[in-house]
Parts: C-alpha cells; sequence; structure tokens
C-alpha cells in the first residue's frame, strides 16, 4: 500500500477549526470534484471551469491550509489524509444539500402547516364545511384552524390569515380572489301554504323575520324598506343560521342565500333571486402571504370546488 503524505506542516491532517476558519463551500466542492475524478480535468469538466483556474484554487486552498491535499502523479492526484478528509465532509455537505432541497420541494409539493381562517356561520354550514373535509383529504399535512364570525377579522393584525367572506366591495388593504356570486329569494315554510312565484306584494300581510342591526346586512335592509316589509317584521335574528331556524320553526318569511335554504326540504322557494341582494364571495388575504404555498393551495382548492357550484350559488329560478 501506497504511504500517503500528512500535509507539509508535518503535524496531522488540518484541524476542525483551521476548515472552518479558511475554506467556504466551493473549496470543499474543489476538493471533492479532484478526489472523484483523481484528475485536474476531470475536476475542471464536473466543475465547468478552466484547467488552469482548477490548478490554481488547488494551490491557494493548500496554501490557506498549510497542508498538501494531493500527491501528484503520472497517473493522476490521489488525496493525502488530509485531502480524504475534506473530501469526506464535502460528501456530508453536498448529501445534506441535496436532502434539503428534496425537502424544501416536497412542502411544495405536499404543503403543510396551519391555515387560520375566518367565515361566517352561513357559509360553513350550507357550503365550505364538506368542501374543508375534501381539502383535508388531499392535503392531510395542513391543518385548518376555522373562526366563525359575522365580523371581520383584522387580517393585518394576523388575527387570521384568510378569510371567505360575502361582500360586494371587499377591503383595499387585502388581496384575494372573487370565488362566485352568491343568490338570495324569499324563503318559508311548507306548512304556511304560499304557493312559489307569488309577487312580493302578495306577500306583505305574511309574517316577516328581519335582520338584527348586528348583522350589518344595509342593502337588504334597504330593499325591505323599499318594499314596505319592515312593518310586518315580527322577529329579528342576527346571524343567517338563526334566520334560517326560524323559517323552520315557522315563525315567517324571510331573504336567505339560496346555498343555505334551497337544500331543506321543508322549506320552499317563493322568489326568483333577488338582482339587488346578489353579492360576490371572496378569498381575502393579508399581501404578504400571497407567496405561501399552503395559503395557496387553500385558495385554487376553493376556486374550482365553489365556481363547480356556481348554478347552485346563484340562486334557482323559478
Amino acid at each position: 500500500m501506497q504511504k500517503r503524505t500528512e500535509g507539509k506542516s508535518g503535524k496531522g491532517p488540518a484541524t476542525a477549526q483551521k476548515i472552518r476558519g479558511n475554506l467556504a463551500w466551493n473549496d470543499f466542492e474543489l476538493v471533492l470534484a479532484i478526489a472523484t475524478t483523481g484528475s485536474l480535468s476531470g475536476a475542471s469538466r464536473a466543475l465547468g471551469v478552466s484547467h488552469a483556474t482548477v490548478f490554481r484554487r488547488l494551490g491557494d486552498v493548500e496554501q490557506r491550509l498549510g497542508v498538501t491535499l494531493f500527491e501528484r502523479s503520472r497517473t493522476g492526484y490521489r488525496p493525502t489524509l488530509a485531502g480524504e478528509e475534506l473530501a469526506d465532509t464535502a460528501r456530508i455537505m453536498d448529501e445534506a444539500a441535496l436532502a434539503a432541497e428534496r425537502k424544501v420541494a416536497g412542502r411544495d409539493l405536499e404543503p403543510s402547516g396551519e391555515i387560520w381562517t375566518t367565515t361566517t356561520d352561513s357559509l360553513l354550514m350550507g357550503l365550505l364545511a364538506p368542501l374543508f373535509t375534501e381539502f383535508r383529504q388531499k392535503y392531510p399535512g395542513i391543518v385548518l384552524d376555522v373562526a366563525v364570525s359575522n365580523q371581520l377579522f383584522n387580517l393585518t393584525r394576523r388575527e387570521a390569515d384568510v378569510a371567505i367572506r360575502p361582500s360586494n366591495r371587499p377591503p383595499e388593504n387585502l388581496v384575494g380572489r372573487p370565488l362566485t356570486k352568491i343568490g338570495q329569494a324569499v324563503y318559508g315554510h311548507r306548512s304556511l301554504g304560499l304557493t312559489p312565484g307569488a309577487p312580493i306584494e302578495t306577500l306583505v300581510s305574511q309574517p316577516w323575520i328581519g335582520a338584527g342591526p348586528r348583522l350589518q346586512d344595509s342593502a337588504l335592509d334597504q330593499w325591505m324598506d323599499t318594499n314596505a316589509l319592515k312593518p310586518s317584521c315580527v322577529y329579528r335574528v342576527d346571524t343567517l343560521v338563526s334566520i334560517l331556524s326560524a323559517i323552520r320553526s315557522g315563525m315567517g318569511l324571510a331573504v336567505l342565500p339560496c346555498y343555505l335554504a334551497d337544500d331543506d326540504p321543508d322549506i320552499i322557494q317563493l322568489t326568483d333571486p333577488i338582482p339587488e341582494l346578489e353579492y360576490g364571495l371572496w378569498f381575502l388575504m393579508h399581501p404578504d402571504l400571497r407567496g405561501v404555498v399552503r395559503i395557496h393551495a387553500l385558495m385554487d382548492f376553493l376556486t374550482d370546488a365553489i365556481r363547480a357550484q356556481k348554478k347552485r350559488l346563484a340562486g334557482q329560478f323559478l
């Protein structure tokens, strides 16, 4: 077996402390390329630089470390003990870098982490709950933390990451995507014996359920005022789910989003969707979250899933 030199200093291989203080990654890469190919010409091809550059850089590394890293001969370059140590370290570093790349790429392919989401009770019950289940099945690494509220959380203060909200004028400081249009119509319980398609004027004599002030639906409030329905209100409540419950109990008539009421067999749609009460459904987020993979995974999934139901969400015409 050929005896290998230990370096010009005669004191053994370069220490780890000296290596850390004198070498950069491209120095390790150079040593690994020479050790792997066994020649300067092979290393130059592997690194995509000239033979002269490899020769110069190797001399510079050996000078900084004060050790000989390779034995030169006609058959090529053979690493000394110091050269073997650096080459082995370079292999570990290279494998770690590749593993990190795969891990990051894997996160892009399979997003993970938590998404703080806020939406309304009616959207969660009538639309989003089954979609969230499908999303979780597709992206098991993502945890959805859903806050149900009829108030728009402050996304700037990170009270939530994203909001799925009904709006015709979303806040200007947020970015997002319009998902679809939501239609609304007048509904009543089947037991009232009313005929679908009757003019709204004929329904004024019926008891009505109104939106409480905390629901903050100015369009509905104006529509009921225009159609002289406010005096007929016998009950007001501040969530759409509560209005749906009141209709189910036979309390009276009310306006509801079609997605929330159409699937109930005991509730009848009495009018066509009301054009002036149509509103948009938005996926909203803070601008700083536009590059977050898991946020875009949720946005893209909901965009496809909700737009596939746009006819149902716009409401059925009588």
